[in-house]
């Protein structure tokens, strides 16, 4: 069964959240859409502000009811979840849809060991002893790859490295085999080492389970390791999408130009100092009517200042006024040939 083929296990439709300041409501995020097969890879990617976090923890239901608007329809093996009671989305998430959080320490309670915090995960979704649980959460820690998972069951998450930590969550995440893993930034806070040990982990996770993920990241080189989609967002909206192949040999929007040109090359001379995209992403509040990038590119043109028209190329797609013809010739000035070759 070819990708495209397999059943369709996430559904995102026009997913938009805001939240309520002395201003009013601010939108975060605006107008999301993708979807997810089973047992594929999607990678979110952009800058700290994008909205990555904010789309993926709200069509989870984690997050304040009386201070956030989220609208749109998402639906999970074909049911629809948005509007899901709190009762009924508890019982999803840990069982169907399992959470990697990009802070292993602060997603652990430091006052009980690990073991106790997995096999209590697994008795709350299922019908299990609690000495059976315990053997469960250490099987687990051994799957995950921690060298003595014995020892390690019984370990405070202050007794353990960084990596080991995020090994536990990871195990947390699978404790009830979900159908869906969503990792938020997995390998943020870790050594290059221990990040390369962290993605190969996720690979045969998906592999022996069968699990598809959704990876949010800021790194375009864990992107192209790892991922078979990849969905670009920028200032709370989806500016490019399409397959990673298709996206890194000719990407359309000149934010991902910006983002494959921050990465350090490999070959040729040493630069004197790397790329980087001008400015900062703007907050909520100063995300302008139009194209969000546009106060940041060097393409930017009076057009950009309404919402920028839909582009398709096969089944790439970006939000962009620069059209088929003249594309190649800007995205050379950006980012050269050679780079994306």
């Amino acid at each position: 069964m070819s990708p495209t083929d397999k059943p369709i296990l996430l559904d995102v439709d026009g997913l938009s959240v805001s939240f309520a300041t002395d201003r009013g409501m601010v939108p975060a995020v605006r107008d999301v859409s993708f979807r997810v097969r089973e047992g594929e890879i999607l990678s979110i990617v952009g800058e700290s502000g994008s909205g990555k976090s904010v789309t993926l923890l709200s069509l989870l239901g984690l997050h304040d009811a009386k201070t956030t608007r989220v609208d749109g329809a998402v639906s999970f093996k074909g049911r629809p979840i948005l509007d899901l009671p709190a009762s009924r989305m508890r019982a999803i998430r840990g069982r169907e849809i399992g959470l990697i959080s990009q802070d292993p320490m602060t997603a652990l309670t430091p006052v009980y060991t690990i073991g106790w915090q997995i096999a209590e995960q697994i008795r709350a979704h299922e019908a299990i002893s609690a000495r059976a649980a315990r053997r469960r959460a250490i099987e687990l820690l051994g799957e995950v790859g921690l060298s003595n998972p014995g020892e390690a069951v019984d370990r405070y998450p202050h007794q353990l490295s960084g990596g080991m930590r995020q090994r536990a969550v990871i195990a947390m995440a699978l404790s009830c085999n979900p159908a869906l893993l969503v990792a938020d930034e997995p390998t943020t806070a870790l050594d290059v080492t221990v990040q390369a040990q962290v993605l190969d982990l996720l690979l045969r996770l998906r592999k022996d389970f069968g699990s598809a993920i959704i990876l949010i990241t800021h790194d375009m080189g864990v992107v192209a390791e790892v991922a078979e989609q990849v969905a670009v967002m920028y200032a709370g909206r989806i500016v490019e999408r399409g397959r990673t192949e298709d996206v890194f040999a000719a990407p359309l929007h000149p934010y991902t130009w910006g983002l494959m040109a921050s990465i350090p090359p490999l070959t040729g001379a040493r630069l004197d100092k790397l790329r980087s995209i001008p400015g900062m992403p703007p907050s909520p509040e100063t995300i302008p009517a139009g194209c969000g990038f546009a106060p940041r590119c060097a393409f930017a043109r009076s057009a950009c200042a309404e919402r920028p028209p839909l582009q398709k190329v096969g089944d790439q797609t970006a939000l962009c006024v620069i059209g088929d013809d003249e594309r190649p010739a800007l995205r050379q000035t950006a980012l050269p040939l050679e780079e994306i070759a």
